[in-house]
């Protein structure tokens, strides 16, 4: 026999037009039999790399990466037992001789799409697992095929074309020249399966026709949930139009010419126009039999000479002339893929309702007459070394005779060092010879955290203890009477300022040029109990009180709750604007607005910081919402209490606004004190605040999901924390030992807050 003989003989043996593979249950003795048999068979490979796959799985399911390498290893062994060869199911697919070992379908369709997450929930992968989807002509429709399947979208494909791959095809085909002469559709379920063993796919080889376009319309008992026409025969195109119309079934088209989309709702609109009407009363019958050349009138009107690209025009030109189709290209059937399965997926989950044209053009999109410079975005601030540590305060000189203006300033510029929620600074100071008043301006401080303005009539607690502190430094007696008049709640307090020389200085004033938030983490350490006792008398000057959590797991559990209570307040709308208002982003923000939070002061690692600017955006964080996500929301807040000593709840008896300020100069004379330890405290007010909007304020503001969420924390924060009846939790706040901060927020002048009347 000659070579050439031995070569025919050799490939008529080889022609498989098979598209299905075989699985295979090893556990299973009659499976267990055939899969011995096709592992014998002549040029068979095996490929086993099932561990690898279920390490795979049990890396995705612990994302925080707690699992090393042996541990990964042991649950491995775990799983496949002590016959690994049994678990999972083994996949023959003829046509190639590979035989694979892959996951049992539930595990494999979760590991497979794990990278899917969070762009499609899992509730919506399961409903786009449910569609039926039929593709018409695959040469376009391959590509489609195949990205459906990378997504996981359609839980049955549909697959009808009668041609067989030429060589021609192969410019947008991907399939090797060992796919010449087999037909389109068993080539694209080749792919399919190869991706996904598990797949469901029906085999139309004979095309789509009158005889037979219901039948397929129709396939497993009910209209198809989607179609898509790409195929090249008109007569063809308006007669899967005609017959999905009458059955409601939407039918998408990408030309592979300027990114052309086009979707015909039929579900939606039973009476829509065949192609909007574009060509007038077309019918299949009409068209059967007319040539390419016969059909260019026709085309144009459906495209239309404006929706076609100048090179697709000029072709039409010379069709059954020097060209004998319509031209295409590897690059334009590859977008069309995308925008097919994009429109697919949004209008299985109701994300888009219409019909109509659309292009993505890349000659319209990129383009040189488009190009402009790359803005680089202004870098944020690093720090300000000057007044990183401390404030540059105006000495205290005691001195004789009436206050002068100078000192009320001198008085001014201390008080102004209290802390606020985000650096507001909602005050305003008016002196009236002899009587400083302090005003509570509202419009600085209003956010869903200061529930009845009781943040802020904490940081006035804070600004009348800087107040008292100084002044006997000054020679001064203050006389503080609260919220003197009750018709004006804005009026905080009044202070009557006298001579008064020889005074008592307390020592811990020395500290209130040094009183900083310090996000710095340390090591978490042990704090002594008499350090801890020496702040909790601090704050009892004025009748609060501190519950202490110091036990490394009761720490844990807060990490736990202020994580949560933090992802709830990120998720709102409302809190997550006023968060993001607060920050200043810029050395020039920070000079020019002198409040908020520099951004220097959160310490922040560069892929934190990079975090913090992805999440400055609605848009982004009402996704993380949307998708169930937002773990990763409460890492800072876990980073933080993990390098925490200990933790403190500030308690003071009485819910209303002079138990707040009362609690404000407590708390102010407890960091004064931790100042003088030595120590790092940061306040983490979030949950507090949002506990006395729930239990005080009825949840006013709050969603029916985050006053839910917030009860359940409630409940397991009240472990931690014995608050007794009656009392308000001004202040929730971490300590330890860290090195001093970058920076810190600046103050507004004593300019800007201070009036003379």
């Amino acid at each position: 026999m000659s070579l050439a003989e031995r070569l025919r003989d050799a490939a008529e043996s080889t022609r498989d037009d098979r598209a299905h593979p075989e699985i295979l249950d090893a556990s299973d003795p009659d499976q267990a039999r055939r899969l011995d048999e096709i592992s014998r068979l002549p040029g068979i490979r095996v490929h086993d790399e099932l561990r690898t796959q279920l390490a795979g799985l049990f890396e995705t399911r612990d994302p925080a990466g707690t699992l090393d390498r042996r541990a990964l290893q042991a649950l491995v062994d775990e799983r496949l037992g002590d016959d690994p060869c049994t678990y999972g199911r083994w996949v023959h697919f003829p046509w190639s001789g590979r035989l694979v070992h892959v996951l049992p379908e539930a595990e494999y369709r979760e590991l497979r799409t794990s990278r899917n997450r969070n762009k499609i929930t899992e509730e919506e992968q399961q409903r786009l697992r449910g569609l039926r989807i039929g593709i018409v002509g695959l040469s376009i429709g391959q590509a489609a095929a195949v990205t459906l399947t990378l997504e996981e979208v359609g839980g049955l494909l549909v697959l009808a074309d009668f041609d067989f791959l030429e060589l021609s095809n192969m410019n947008r085909l991907r399939v090797g020249v060992h796919g010449l002469g087999v037909n389109k559709a068993v080539l694209a379920a080749r792919e399919v399966f190869e991706i996904n063993p598990y797949a469901r796919v029906e085999l139309w080889t004979k095309g789509v026709d009158a005889g037979n376009v219901d039948a397929f319309l129709t396939a497993g008992g009910r209209p198809l949930d989607l179609v898509y026409e790409e195929c090249d025969d008109l007569g063809t195109k308006v007669l899967v139009r005609e017959r999905a119309r009458r059955l409601r079934i939407p039918v998408l088209m990408e030309t592979s010419d300027r990114g052309l989309m086009d979707i015909e709702r039929f579900d939606l609109e039973p009476d829509r126009p065949i192609f909007h009407g574009l060509a007038g009363e077309l019918s299949a019958a009409a068209l059967r039999g007319m040539s390419n050349y016969e059909k260019v009138p026709v085309i144009l009107e459906i495209v239309g000479r404006e929706g076609m690209s100048d090179r697709m025009a000029a072709s039409m030109v010379d069709i059954e002339s020097s060209l004998k189709s319509w031209p295409q290209l590897a690059s334009e059937v590859a977008l069309g893929a995308g925008l097919n399965v994009d429109t697919a997926r949004r209008i299985a989950l109701g994300q888009l309702t219409c019909s109509g044209r659309f292009y993505v053009d890349p000659h319209q999109i990129i383009d040189d007459r488009l190009a402009s410079p790359v803005a680089v975005p202004s870098r944020p601030l690093v720090g300000i070394s000057d007044e990183a540590h401390h404030f540059d305060l105006p000495p205290l000189h005691p001195s004789r005779g009436p206050v002068t203006l100078e000192e009320v300033r001198t008085l001014v510029a201390w008080a102004v060092t209290a802390f606020s929620g985000g650096n507001c600074q909602p005050w305003r100071f008016e002196w009236r010879d002899p009587v400083l008043h302090v005003v509570h301006e509202p419009e600085r401080s209003r956010s869903m955290l200061d529930v009845h303005h009781r943040a802020s009539h904490l940081a006035f607690g804070s600004v009348l203890e800087n107040l008292a502190l100084t002044a006997p430094a000054l020679g001064i007696a203050s006389q503080i009477a609260m919220f003197p008049e009750p018709t004006d709640p804005c009026r905080i307090a009044d202070v009557r300022l006298s001579r008064s020389v020889g005074q008592r200085v307390d020592p811990l004033l020395r500290r209130v040029a040094d009183r900083v938030t310090n996000r710095r983490l340390g090591p978490r350490g042990r704090i002594e109990a008499e350090v801890l006792a020496r702040l909790a008398g601090a704050a009892g000057v004025h009748d609060t009180r501190v519950l202490w959590l110091d036990e490394p797991t009761a720490l844990d559990g807060l990490a736990a709750l202020l994580g949560r209570a933090d992802r709830v307040r990120m998720l709102s709308r409302t809190m997550h604007g006023e968060m993001m208002g607060e920050v200043r982003w810029s050395l020039e923000e920070v000079e020019r607005t002198r409040d908020g939070l520099d951004v220097a002061t959160l310490e922040m690692t560069p892929t934190d910081l990079a975090g913090m600017r992805v999440i400055q955006s609605w848009p982004v964080m009402r996704m993380v919402g949307m998708v169930g996500g937002g773990a990763g929301l409460e890492r800072p807040t876990r980073k933080a209490i993990d390098a925490a000593s200990a933790a403190g709840l500030l308690v003071v008896s009485g819910t209303d606004p002079d138990a707040f300020v009362r609690a404000g100069r407590g708390l102010h004379r407890l960091w004064l004190q931790a100042a003088e330890e030595g120590l790092a405290l940061q306040p983490m007010t979030s949950i507090t605040y949002l506990f006395h909007r729930l239990i005080h304020a009825g949840g006013e503001g709050l969603s029916a999901s985050e006053v839910s969420e917030l009860r359940g924390l409630r409940a397991r924060y009240l472990q931690l924390f014995p608050v007794p009846d009656g009392h308000a939790e001004p202040m929730l706040f971490r300590l330890g030992r860290a090195d001093p901060p970058t920076a810190r927020s600046l103050r507004r002048t004593v300019d800007e807050v201070l009036v003379v009347r």
